[in-house]
């Protein structure tokens, strides 16, 4: 266990009553886990100019005529809507992981099966089929998590009863959650042209905080007078790992702690008070080292493994995607607008290895041990 003090997770707070966990009061569906079920195709009249925008964005940017609509400044006649809005909502007011992903998809065919090929994504980017295909890869890494978020609050509830029976069928299920996620996550080779992603796709889902493309940020006409900075979509913005990790009680260190807890403000409210109630619920590390459940501390190290595995491949698909792209980007001497910016970069601004690294070896770190 660490006691290098390199931990700086806060401590679980129990002072408030401890209630049973429902999804519903965190609008998380049962059948879609995080994801939004049946997203709008589209919005009602007075948000036309937007939707007419938004449904021709990649012809507009590939014919250059999006600065005819949209300019670096963003225009008051969309800054100021965007902002209001996003404040409702409770997001920040730029392009983050529940627009992109959790509400930005629907089925071919409705009553057909959860694969790439009956699934489309509702707005696109520039980027094409591999566009398509790393938000549709990324809902069925969401969808396949539905499991492991109803287990984890079985888990809490099972904590709660001392029911070690019950406790360890939630941690089989959330390991196969898991196991099932890294397997949707494999699709994305399948799918995504690792170039397209660097070049093309990487552009456009990146923000304005940490980009050193943008280091002054954006300015919102008529919401402030200085640019605003935000970054932009990140896996860190999925509240299903967060969870998955408040769960197990793996704690990251000082660095890694404060960008995903920072990334939880770009969450939607409802599912940052998910994970917030999740680390104020009874901990299931002491639970299980002072019960003496050996089969359940067994199936709580192979939970922790299989998170460790999926981080494992996390990173592998990213040095693919990001670093080995950035390489032959730099020797074809591409002369995009700013594919190199970012080059170490995730999208959500993070020295992006070294972030993904640390976050694993911390999942490594909570393996269990009898009498530890």
């Amino acid at each position: 266990m660490d006691t290098s003090g390199e931990n700086m997770e806060p401590q679980r707070q129990t002072l408030k009553p401890v209630m049973p966990l429902s999804l519903g009061r965190y609008h998380i569906s049962e059948e879609y886990g995080f994801l939004l079920q049946n997203p709008l195709k589209e919005l009602p009249d007075q948000y036309r100019p937007w939707m007419e925008i938004a449904s021709e964005l990649p012809h507009l940017i590939e014919s250059h005529q999006l600065r005819a609509h949209v300019y670096k400044v963003l225009p008051r006649t969309l800054a100021i809507p965007f902002v209001e809005v996003s404040r409702k909502l409770g997001l920040p007011p730029i392009l983050v992981h529940s627009d992109l992903v959790l509400t930005n998809w629907t089925k071919r065919n409705p009553e057909g099966p959860w694969e790439i090929s009956n699934l489309e994504t509702i707005i696109s980017f520039p980027g094409g089929e591999s566009l398509q295909a790393f938000v549709l890869v990324t809902v069925l890494v969401e969808k396949a998590a539905v499991p492991g978020i109803k287990a984890l609050v079985r888990g809490v509830e099972a904590v709660l009863q001392h029911n070690q029976d019950t406790l360890l069928q939630a941690l089989q299920q959330l390991r196969l959650s898991i196991q099932d996620m890294a397997k949707a996550l494999a699709q994305m080779h399948d799918y995504v042209d690792p170039d397209i992603f660097y070049t093309v796709i990487r552009i456009f889902v990146s923000g304005w905080k940490d980009n050193p493309a943008m280091p002054e940020g954006l300015v919102y006409e008529g919401v402030a007078m200085e640019p605003l900075r935000y970054s932009g979509g990140s896996a860190a913005q999925s509240s299903v790992l967060q969870a998955f990790d408040e769960f197990l009680g793996i704690r990251h260190c000082k660095g890694s702690v404060g960008f995903l807890h920072r990334m939880r403000d770009y969450m939607p409210p409802s599912h940052k008070a998910f994970l917030e109630d999740l680390h104020s619920a009874p901990s299931l590390r002491d639970y299980i080292l002072t019960s003496g459940a050996g089969c359940c501390l067994m199936a709580y190290n192979q939970c922790v493994e299989a998170l460790a595995q999926l981080r494992s491949y996390h990173i592998n698909v990213v040095a693919r995607y990001i670093i080995s792209a950035a390489s032959r980007a730099r020797s074809k001497m591409l002369s995009h607008p700013s594919p190199h910016a970012l080059e170490d970069r995730g999208t959500g601004g993070t020295e992006v290895l070294s972030f993904l690294k640390s976050v694993r070896e911390k999942t490594v770190e909570a393996i269990l041990h009898p009498n530890a």
